[in-house]
């Protein structure tokens, strides 16, 4: 039995959905984009689709949005990869690529020091898995 009209919820909810993400504080997002996965956003940000959840027996509000990230890949001249890297709002110079990719390549294991690149390179390999699969599932 119907007690009320579903359009004047649905309604209701994407008004709650939009006066939620326009009182958003963009700035403490991006702090902590950058610190829980190092990436720095682009201000091309676009919302998606809201929705209510319930998370440890709590109402929440699940907020998707698509971002742009630039990333940059280096290779050699045969076409390997050599490096990747994202870029946090400023372009990085030649050297500084290079820089990078010979200290990626380092073979030197006397100061082998974890290298965030690598972690990086997993996460960025990550997301292209994932647009690689949601690509074949649509294409």
């Amino acid at each position: 039995m119907k007690i009320t009209n579903s359009e004047i919820i649905k309604n209701g909810e994407q008004e709650l959905m939009d006066a939620i993400t326009a009182d958003l504080d963009w700035s403490a997002i991006e702090k902590i984009i950058m610190k829980e996965h190092n990436l720095g956003i682009e201000e091309d940000i676009e919302y998606r689709s809201g929705d209510i959840i319930a998370v440890n027996n709590q109402i929440a509000y699940k907020l998707s949005f698509e971002v742009k990230v630039n990333l940059s890949v280096l290779l050699d001249r045969n076409g390997d990869y050599l490096s990747v890297s994202i870029d946090n709002k400023k372009e990085g110079t030649d050297e500084e690529m290079e820089e990078a990719a010979l200290s990626e390549n380092n073979t030197d294991t006397d100061n082998a020091t974890p290298d965030p690149a690598d972690d990086l390179g997993k996460k960025v390999d990550s997301i292209l898995d994932n647009i690689k699969r949601q690509h074949e599932i649509s294409g």
